[in-house]
């Protein structure tokens, strides 16, 4: 997986909405329409290459980042040509998978996610296009 180039960085936060003005004075970019993400339980709008991340239920992965850590850095993720292949080649490589099979993302995308245990305490999100 060496050289793929960053696709964004995922901001978990308790209100897009609160939050994406300081993102657009950050970066001088707009805030995209939020999207809803009801299989994984998120809403997501993207300033630039910054996602915002906000729960959408009780029982979403982002209520439990935002109880146990509160609002700040979710994830880091990489662009990439084909996901199956670099999912495969990361596995072969021994590092732990949360997606065996890419599921779809924001913006249409598949994405899958690498387990902060193999990447040196930061999570991974692979994106393709």
């Amino acid at each position: 997986m060496i050289g793929f180039p960053l696709d964004h960085v995922g901001i978990a936060t308790g209100s897009i909405s609160d939050s994406a003005g300081r993102y657009e004075l950050l970066t001088g970019s707009a805030c995209s329409p939020i999207e809803t993400l009801p299989i994984q339980r998120v809403r997501v709008a993207f300033v630039g290459q910054i996602e915002l991340l906000e729960p959408f239920g009780a029982d979403s992965p982002i209520t439990r980042f935002l109880s146990k850590r509160g609002p700040g850095l979710h994830h880091v993720a990489y662009r990439v040509p084909d996901i199956r292949a670099q999912l495969s080649v990361l596995h072969e490589q021994g590092l732990e998978l949360i997606d065996i099979e890419p599921r779809p993302g924001a913006r249409g995308h598949l994405t899958a996610f690498i387990h902060p245990r193999s990447a040196g305490g930061v999570l991974w999100e692979l994106v393709q296009d």
